[in-house]
């Protein structure tokens, strides 16, 4: 029944979430299309959505990764056959996560035996983390990689160690972050032979990612220790929780903060009771997965003099926080209620709520009711990848586009136009002055205005009388 429920919740999630920035690569990717190149005039959205309905192979895949990301590649490989069996469309791309979810549901439930703790318990703590729920709704690496991550545990605890090292070597092949949990999992119970099975798909991630390594130096913003560790709170009370502070204003911002804090707490001092430094090797092993990724973003990054801090990324040790937890409050049914309490409202707001959505869908169906026969002006973005993707098959097919970089000059074609005002990187917020600038000619006039666009309209008598004819 568990396994239900978890394929209902990301099944739901797939379908309701608006197209993601990052999601974008992967569907070019696959599609042969890494960086695709777009028309300098008015094209059609629907341009889009066929620029990633191709295939690329295997070989093309791992040239294209080599090129222009830092990522392993086994994800992409399989995402890209899973595509070629059942189409193009984002949500198919989606179905694999959550294909990989209901298993990692499942793997949750085995290791909970091998640990003897409450199997159910487990499962449900698991599938009622925001971060669980969410990066095994979207179309990235993170799902597959925690599968293979729980895999290896599970196999670690049965005493195959070989064939974890194997398990492990394949998440970080699809998510290099997994090396966190594998690291931190295989020296908890000193399983060294494991390295013995993960050293090839080592070998391979590190050719990938020397290639790239240092392709993308302002992603994160620059380590600061107090900051970072805030940050990193912060994260990682979403991640299990979700963001119910963000539904709200004011003092009832400042109550679910204060709910969420105080049963965090709560758990906390259940976690501590469980005394992780003397415990017996399964319960220290399951406190080595749950920190690693959070000590691995951390201690990096005060390396490199950055702070690669997001919530998707913390993701890896939730299965095995939901575990411990599990555990320790097996006597404490009024906290493990509260904790489930909260997690059934962060879920609800994932899937219902608009303000942990990433904006894109909003903007397109914005654009298209107010744009009529006009023409929409959209940001390029840093490569015209994640930003016009997600836009562009969001959008109605016939909706005109028309892209603009940084300092371009650009005439605002025809007599309406929506000015689309989303920065979501660099680019694409340098961009925004160019936007405004293709309407400040004489004759055009702003006559409406969304969340997320404005439109404007050519007065041609008044730019007549302006010009003096």
């Amino acid at each position: 029944m568990l396994l239900l429920l978890g394929l209902a919740v990301l099944l739901a999630a797939a379908w309701l979430r608006g197209a993601e920035y990052d999601e974008q690569y992967t569907l070019f990717l696959t599609a042969g299309t890494a960086r695709p190149i777009w028309p300098d005039g008015v094209f059609p959205a629907g341009a889009i959505a066929a620029a990633q309905a191709g295939h690329a192979t295997l070989a093309q895949i791992a040239r294209d990764l080599r090129a222009t990301d830092v990522h392993p590649p086994l994800y992409f490989w399989a995402v890209s056959l899973w595509r070629a069996a059942f189409g193009p469309a984002l949500f198919t791309a989606r179905l694999f996560a959550v294909l990989c979810g209901v298993a990692s549901l499942g793997l949750v439930g085995v290791i909970a035996r091998q640990c003897r703790i409450a199997a159910a318990t487990a499962m449900l703590l698991t599938l009622g983390c925001y971060g669980f729920v969410y990066t095994n709704a979207i179309a990235r690496g993170f799902a597959p990689a925690q599968l293979a991550c729980l895999g290896g545990v599970a196999l670690l605890l049965a005493r195959r160690p070989v064939l974890a090292g194997v398990a492990f070597g394949i998440a970080c092949g699809c998510n290099d972050l997994a090396v966190f949990v594998a690291a931190a999992a295989i020296t908890a119970m000193g399983a060294w032979r494991a390295l013995f099975g993960a050293a090839p798909f080592l070998a391979l991630d590190a050719w990938f990612f020397l290639a790239q390594h240092g392709a993308r130096p302002d992603q994160f913003p620059t380590f600061a220790p107090l900051p970072g560790l805030l940050r990193l709170a912060g994260y990682q009370a979403a991640a299990v929780f979700g963001g119910l502070p963000l539904y709200v204003e004011g003092v009832e911002r400042l109550a679910a903060g204060g709910v969420i804090a105080l049963v965090a707490a709560g758990a906390i001092l259940c976690l501590a009771r469980l005394r992780p430094v003397t415990a017996d090797p399964v319960i220290r092993l399951l406190f080595a997965a749950t920190l690693a990724p959070a000590a691995g973003l951390v201690l990096p990054g005060a390396v490199f003099n950055t702070t690669p801090i997001e919530l998707r990324y913390l993701s890896f040790g939730l299965p095995f926080l939901a575990l411990l937890l599990a555990r320790a409050t097996e006597a404490r049914p009024v906290l493990r209620a509260a904790i489930l309490g909260l997690q059934l409202a962060g879920i609800a707001g994932l899937l219902l709520g608009t303000a942990t959505m990433q904006p894109m869908r909003a903007a397109a169906a914005e654009a298209a009711r107010l744009a009529g026969d006009g023409v929409v002006l959209l940001p390029r973005g840093n490569d015209g990848v994640g930003l016009v993707g997600a836009f562009g098959i969001e959008a109605p097919a016939t909706l005109k586009l028309l892209l603009v970089r940084p300092n371009e000059a650009v005439a605002a074609p025809g007599n309406r136009v929506v000015l689309v005002l989303l920065g979501r990187d660099r680019d694409s917020t340098d961009a925004l002055p160019a936007l405004r600038a293709a309407v400040s000619a004489p004759g055009w006039r702003r006559v409406a205005a969304g969340s997320h666009a404005d439109v404007y309209a050519r007065d041609e008598t008044r730019e007549v009388a302006e010009r003096g004819d």
